[in-house]
């Protein structure tokens, strides 16, 4: 049986807690620094399959060479390769971004465009990087689903899904509007330090009592 709402707002409340001493993901971090959304689109892209401690530093090198989509169209994809290196898919993340960077800069006047439709549109942009930027760019209300999100919501017995799509979707008919934007954040910190896709730590887990671990094999 599915959790219900009062269970889902219950756990996410007991996390909210939890990690509230916790450094928040990076595109957060930086969202709350004020800094430009066309940085966060760039932190957001490199962030994919890469580790905030690996994404920063690129993401800072990147952002210093070009802190501009007009100054990053200009750069070939071998530097920016060089520049973002060691993230997860860097040569394609390298050809990505001056495509991109081009788009923002033609088509939209150098800003990045509030808009999901007009996000999903740009080389290199998926769902999850598009509605993260909302979140954190625009204040939008919308459910960003990465692989913790979809690992962590299924696990927990809040949906029954196989791709993170069906689990946006899902999430949205069950998740109260306010923690649209913050369940991305809560869960990607309790999937990277506790619940882990192998061997999460139960044994320490602070919403294990309402947990019925689907899915989970060996555990600490």
């Amino acid at each position: 049986m599915k959790a219900t709402q009062p269970e889902i707002i219950r756990v996410l409340e007991k996390l909210t807690d939890y990690l509230a001493d916790d450094t928040p993901p990076l595109v957060t971090e930086l969202a709350g620094k004020k800094k430009p959304v066309f940085h966060l689109l760039v932190a957001t892209v490199l962030s994919s399959r890469t580790r905030d401690e690996v994404t920063g530093p690129a993401a800072r090198r990147l952002l210093t060479r070009a802190d501009t989509p007009e100054k990053l169209a200009l750069l070939s994809e071998e530097e920016i390769a060089r520049l973002i290196y060691p993230v997860g898919f860097y040569r394609t993340k390298a050809r990505h971004l001056p495509a991109l960077a081009r788009v923002l800069a033609e088509r939209y006047d150098g800003r990045v465009p509030p808009d999901m439709r007009a996000l999903l549109a740009l080389p290199g942009v998926g769902r999850k990087t598009a509605a993260l930027v909302l979140n954190t760019g625009f204040a939008v209300e919308a459910i960003c689903v990465d692989t913790h999100v979809h690992r962590i919501s299924n696990r927990l017995g809040w949906v029954s899904t196989k791709h993170p799509h069906q689990t946006e979707r899902a999430l949205m008919q069950i998740l109260p509007r306010s923690y649209w934007i913050p369940v991305n954040g809560l869960l990607v910190r309790f999937g990277q330090n506790l619940c882990t896709p192998i061997s999460p730590h139960c044994s320490r887990c602070p919403v294990s009592p309402h947990c019925p671990r689907i899915g989970v094999g060996p555990r600490r």
